[in-house]
């Protein structure tokens, strides 16, 4: 009944064929609709956000789907917004190194477009096939690479926004120095979509490289404090690796068949700066480590295969194991630690651990597969780990049933009521993704 009524109403703003019932009662990861809304324009989109607000109605946001697992204890809004329709390239000026694109436009379309132009976006985001920029943006995801390219906060130099209420914004400009006003942008980028649709984004892009190489240094040892040392040394040196991830033994074994400790050394630059950097790496290497130089090509093989480890919440269906996957924030070389004890999940909670972290950056990656309780124990182990290391860790991907369960978000920073206050301004409704964000926001 609501949703044919709803339906019903919204034909007034777009036509039949933007609008379905959603057929299933339930998705596994939650964050649906009722009524599956497909516009094509932002016009459209800040229509059906005013009617959605004017009525007392809620809005779930979907993109590609990759980010469903993340944040949501309402399983269904009463319309879910998808963007997968709302894709393009707005401009793209190749002088300046800045691309506007539309929020529904997957990543790899962009980067394949990019490439012919020999550019391409900072950014390294899982299953860059399905994800969105839109909502790379909104999760403000980033990857390994994060230690040379930065964060989205760091590629975004521009946003288009709808409120709640309809009103489009502008954030930010369409060049790269643009320094007038607040940052507004790093508002709405990382807030899960509860402040306002980003409909779309200005990125700054960067050439794309005369030479890649990929350095795996495994540690048959496994000794935690001969990586450190070794670490330090690349760190402390001249050199400019863009990665620096420690995989864990099963995550190693998974993508190289080296069942041991592997750090990814990342080379992007011309290609007299690679072959003097993996050198540098031969000449500090200590003697019981092994060193393998994979060319472009072996790289690219590799990173693909990475990316797509990671859960997906696009599946319509789960896997025959629960999978949860935690991003924890640590200082840099305490990565070291997570990895190490996490480790540790398999004996006590009877689970697989497959786990990195970037050694120059602090950012760890575990994902935790076998049994609902058992998956679930090791969340909230993890997470004391981390708030034991002086870190955070959030569940970045949890079956919806799980999520009611597990705390996502942890603790609430001291900073939630300055949060909570700007929710309260900008969406009072609470009409955008309800509960999505840290402490229910």
């Amino acid at each position: 009944m609501i949703a044919s009524e709803t339906i019903s109403e919204l034909k007034t703003i777009l036509r039949e064929d933007q609008l379905s019932a959603y057929e299933k009662d339930s998705h596994p990861f939650g964050n649906s609709g009722h009524v599956k809304a497909y516009p094509e324009s932002e016009e459209e989109i800040s229509a059906v956000l005013k009617y959605a607000n004017s009525n007392g109605l809620t809005i779930n946001i979907l993109g590609g789907g990759t980010k469903r697992g993340f944040g949501g204890l309402n399983e269904k809004a009463d319309i879910l917004l998808s963007l997968e329709r709302f894709t393009g390239i707005v401009e793209h000026t190749p002088g300046d190194m800045t691309l506007t694109v539309k929020a529904g436009t997957p990543f790899k379309e962009l980067q394949d477009y990019l490439s012919k132009h020999h550019q391409k976006i900072s950014l390294d985001p899982f299953w860059p096939e399905r994800s969105t920029i839109g909502g790379v943006i909104a999760t403000n995801e980033s990857g390994p690479k994060r230690l040379g390219y930065g964060s989205a906060r760091d590629a975004v130099i521009g946003l288009r926004t709808v409120y709640p209420d309809g009103k489009v914004i502008r954030s930010g400009g369409r060049v790269v120095k643009n320094v007038a006003g607040y940052d507004m942008n790093k508002l709405f980028i990382g807030s899960m979509g509860t402040l306002g649709v980003v409909t779309e984004i200005t990125l700054k892009l960067r050439p794309l490289p005369k030479s890649e190489s990929l350095v795996l240094v495994s540690f048959p040892k496994g000794n935690l404090e001969q990586i450190r040392t070794f670490t330090v040394k690349v760190l402390d040196s001249m050199i400019e690796p863009v990665t620096m991830e420690l995989l864990n033994p099963a995550l190693s074994d998974k993508l190289t068949g080296i069942n041991f400790y592997t750090l990814a050394i990342s080379f992007e630059d011309v290609e007299s700066s690679v072959r003097y950097q993996e050198n540098f790496i031969k000449n500090i290497l200590p003697s019981d480590a092994n060193l393998t130089v994979n060319s472009k090509e072996e790289a690219d093989f590799f990173w693909n295969r990475f990316y797509q480890n990671s859960p997906n919440g696009s599946a319509e269906e789960l896997p025959a194991e629960t999978e949860a996957c935690l991003k924890i924030g640590t200082v840099n070389l305490n990565v070291l630690d997570v990895l190490k004890e996490t480790e540790l999940f398999k004996d006590m909670f009877n689970v697989t651990v497959e786990s990195h972290g970037g050694l120059g950056h602090g950012l760890s990656q575990v994902i935790i597969r076998g049994a609902a309780k058992d998956v679930a124990s090791g969340v909230k182990e993890a997470r004391e780990i981390a708030e034991k290391a002086g870190g955070y860790a959030l569940v970045k991907h949890i079956p919806f049933e799980l999520r009611k369960e597990v705390n996502v978000w942890g603790k609430n920073p001291s900073y939630f009521s300055l949060l909570q206050g700007i929710k309260t301004k900008v969406d009072p409704h609470k009409t955008l993704n309800p509960n999505r964000f840290v402490g229910g926001i």
